[in-house]
């Protein structure tokens, strides 16, 4: 299969991002069933430390034999002050992985040094230069204070993801369900990554029984202009992708407003009313990406206006 272009790949729709433990063969050999986005196979926290050589030859043999039917497969390695993150990322690259999760990220030479290692593996297995992508995980009040500088650090790097866990453990608090510990993180997050051109994850949602505050944690995180929401059970992808799937009623307001616009325009005329809003160039963009966000999910079929 031809490899697409860089950025069409780091644009790519990202909503649900599911962790399965690369310890366990049943759980990696068909999560496409359930149509994740994108599926994080795990070599670090879920993997036990004497199972680590296992997991890594799991993760080859379930890469380079099972057709994940166009689901995106990313490989979170080791940390980088651990003895497997090398191997690792060996491992992924020769079994034809997506991209790279790094995990603890807090500076940008946490992430140049994962692409050297990258570049090297895909030199060794005859991978396709730049085939393998970067995301980093901020973990840290370090690591988020640096998120902007992470951003930049390298060309293959196509977000940031929270880990809601070990930064509340290093801000000396816990998760309480309210959201409220993380609100500074995400923000931060979601600024510097949009300012520097790339997407953005939350953290995950733990607490399977109940639904109810998943739902509205999903809801919250897209209203805050979040890409996608990790998550660690099939039964969560489901509200994922209901909260960031435009409506058909999203879909035709954004193509009167870009209608609208383009008409308008050619007029002379800056600001107009839509359905009884007001409306003006402002909203062009943000129209846009509802219509292209409904093509990639398969909710619209029509051409982009």
């Amino acid at each position: 299969m031809e490899l697409q272009p860089l950025e069409v790949r780091k644009k790519r729709l990202r909503r649900s991002m599911m962790f399965l433990n690369c310890q366990k063969p049943s759980l990696i050999k068909d999560p496409y069933i359930y149509k994740p986005d994108s599926i994080m196979l795990d070599l670090e926290d879920a993997v036990a430390m004497n199972q680590k050589d296992t997991a890594r030859l799991s993760l080859y043999h379930a890469l380079q034999e099972i057709d994940y039917r166009g689901v995106e497969r990313i490989v979170r390695i080791n940390g980088l002050d651990s003895e497997y993150w090398r191997e690792d990322i060996r491992a992924a690259v020769a079994g034809g992985c997506d991209g790279i999760r790094i995990p603890k990220t807090e500076i940008p030479a946490d992430v140049q040094l994962v692409e050297q290692a990258i570049v090297a593996a895909e030199q060794e297995f005859n991978r396709p230069e730049g085939a393998t992508l970067i995301m980093a995980a901020i973990e840290s009040a370090k690591g988020v204070m640096k998120a902007y500088d992470i951003c930049q650090a390298s060309e293959r790097l196509f977000g940031l993801a929270l880990s809601g866990g070990d930064y509340t453990k290093d801000m000396q608090t816990r998760i309480s369900g309210t959201g409220v510990e993380l609100l500074g993180a995400r923000q931060n997050l979601l600024i510097a990554a949009r300012a520097t051109g790339i997407q953005c994850f939350d953290t995950v949602y733990t607490d399977l029984d109940n639904m109810e505050g998943f739902r509205h944690d999903v809801e919250t995180i897209h209203l805050m202009g979040f890409d996608g929401k990790s998550i660690v059970n099939p039964r969560q992808i489901e509200i994922v992708h209901d909260i960031f799937t435009p409506t058909p009623k999203d879909i035709l307001f954004a193509q009167k407003v870009v209608h609208e616009i383009d008409t308008k325009k050619a007029q002379g005329v800056g600001v107009f009313t839509v359905d009884g809003k007001m409306i003006d160039i402002a909203f062009y963009d943000g129209a846009k990406r509802t219509i292209a966000l409904a093509k990639a999910s398969g909710v619209y079929k029509g051409d982009l206006v």
